[in-house]
């Protein structure tokens, strides 16, 4: 039977291919590739007793662990759609996620699904509910519990014939901060995100293909990412499509001499990080000189740029590694590598397809700005709002059609692209996206707070920090405790604001809009 780009038929492929070879290490946890395979069917068997169809969407809320990856690939197994959800969500985020994403079931681990709890009345299409055990103590009404599960259903890969047309959904930031679900096709986030069976080289020409890696040299990729995210994600499956052990870093705070501890222990050779927020730390571990670095030969970096200084803190201790720092959106997928920055401006060698556009969908001119775009493998759109997917989705004159996800980039005399950020309002706190608008919003709902902007200020540990220049009411007066205390319940921890100035006005554009520029004129006088 001819197999298709769906993940599960990856897996299985690799599985039959080499079956004891090491695929995942979480913790104390191990699996070979067979393992792995057999528990993801058994979450795809259980999940097809427990009604899931074909095409329904399962949400999965948990911390890196090795059930995570068994989650997803089990939806996967049965052609329905994972919906990955961010840990750090309170219970209106999770509201949000859940209820557009239509999810019909979620598998979370305990603690966090107390959180759902709260909102579990308003999400009528939720039936199904999988409990991850955490060590907390919370009631989940009709939860059932994610080993018994498993061991009540079968391990065998007697499923329906799946399609590369089965879909797969990241959900990211909006422009006004609400989550969407951008909605890929299986076949091309497999090529425009996962490495295509092929991280160095050229893409497998067939799902059958993959099975080669089953025989090449052992590699393994300690991932200390989130893989909630898609930097973290992708980085996962590309060394598990490529064949390499994937290790994952299961703390729930990142501790470098850990991180480091276990890339020793598994003689891991390329390790990926978070920007500044997590290489700074190995910088400064590393020269404690107690760690033997031979296995590594690179450090790979997603969703925030590694700066020119945290290199060059990493190149003390590791003279020859290789730095894999490539752009990478929900939207685009992975697009290319850095390359030497000028001016600490981010400039990256862009695979075929990407490009810079003007307003007419046509290539800038060297030298130009226009808006970052690819063509080729990229998504349908975004789940359940068409008027989004029209305002990032275009096909020009020729029927060529492209992801214009926002990003203001310039296209150089040398064909190297250099990022300018969307719309230069985005926040980038430690690899989390942070739109300004939401945080606005909730700001502006405390009732001694009359107005407010919200910027990204420089921080060299998280690459930027929330910062907020407020004007009160008259006769009020409030703190940065006042105000994160007001948001705890609306906003993850990572877009609450870290410094605030008090003015007696907001400055606004002739048109009313937020005045940016003012706002990080105020900070920086």
């Amino acid at each position: 039977m001819a197999r298709s780009y769906n993940l599960a038929d990856l897996l299985e492929i690799l599985a039959a291919a080499g079956p004891d070879r090491p695929a995942l290490v979480a913790g104390e946890e191990r699996r070979t590739y067979r393992e792995l395979n057999e528990r993801a069917s058994r979450v795809g068997h259980h999940l097809a007793a427990a009604g899931v169809e074909p095409g329904e969407h399962v949400a999965i809320l948990a911390y890196n662990r090795a059930e995570w990856l068994e989650s997803i690939l089990g939806v996967f197994k049965i052609r329905a759609v994972p919906i990955p959800v961010n840990f750090r969500y309170v219970a209106a985020e999770l509201h949000h996620v859940l209820s557009d994403s239509d999810s019909v079931a979620l598998i979370g681990e305990r603690s966090l699904l107390e959180k759902v709890e709260e909102v579990r009345a308003d999400l009528p299409k939720l039936r199904h509910v999988v409990v991850l055990e955490d060590g907390a103590q919370a009631d989940i009404p009709g939860g059932v519990e994610y080993e018994k599960a498993l061991a009540a259903a079968s391990s065998g890969d007697d499923f329906p014939k799946r399609s590369s047309d089965d879909r797969y959904i990241m959900y990211t930031g909006g422009t006004t901060g609400y989550p969407k679900g951008v909605e890929w096709r299986c076949e091309d986030i497999f090529f425009a995100a996962l490495g295509g069976g092929n991280v160095l080289g050229d893409p497998i020409e067939s799902p059958e293909a993959i099975a080669v890696n089953a025989d090449a040299a052992p590699m393994c990729v300690l991932d200390c990412a989130p893989v909630m995210h898609g930097a973290g994600q992708w980085v996962a499956f590309m060394g598990l499509f490529s064949g390499a052990k994937v290790v994952l870093y299961t703390d729930h705070g990142f501790d470098a001499a850990k991180a480091l501890r276990i890339m020793v222990e598994e003689q891991a050779n390329v390790m990926m990080l978070v920007g500044d927020v997590m290489a700074r730390p190995v910088a400064k571990e590393l020269a404690s000189g107690e760690y033997d670095m031979s296995s590594l030969f690179a450090i790979a970096s997603g969703g925030a740029p590694l700066t020119e200084g945290a290199k060059a803190g990493l190149k003390k201790h590791l003279p020859a590694i290789m730095f894999l720092d490539n752009y990478g959106a929900s939207e685009t997928g992975t697009c290319g590598p850095s390359i030497d920055s000028r001016e600490g401006t981010a400039r990256f060698m862009m695979k075929p397809g990407i490009t810079v556009l003007d307003d007419d969908l046509k290539v800038v001119r060297p030298g130009e700005v226009g808006k970052l775009a690819r063509s080729g493998h990229i998504p349908i759109g975004y789940y359940n709002d068409p008027a989004k997917t029209a305002t990032t989705f275009y096909t020009d004159a020729d029927g060529v059609r492209w992801s214009v996800p926002g990003d203001f980039a310039a296209l150089e005399e040398d064909g190297t692209i250099t990022l300018l950020g969307r719309g230069s309002l985005m926040i980038n706190t430690g690899g989390e996206k942070v739109y300004p608008e939401e945080v606005e919003v909730a700001l502006k709902d405390h009732p001694d707070v009359y107005d407010v902007v919200v910027i990204g200020l420089p921080d060299e540990r998280f690459g930027q920090r929330v910062a907020a220049v407020v004007a009160l009411r008259p006769g009020a007066s409030l703190t940065l405790e006042d105000l994160t205390d007001h948001c705890r319940g609306r906003l993850a921890g990572y877009k609450l604001p870290r410094e605030i100035q008090i003015v007696d006005e907001v400055q606004r554009t002739a048109v009313g809009k937020s005045d940016y520029k003012w706002a990080k004129a105020v900070f920086a006088s």
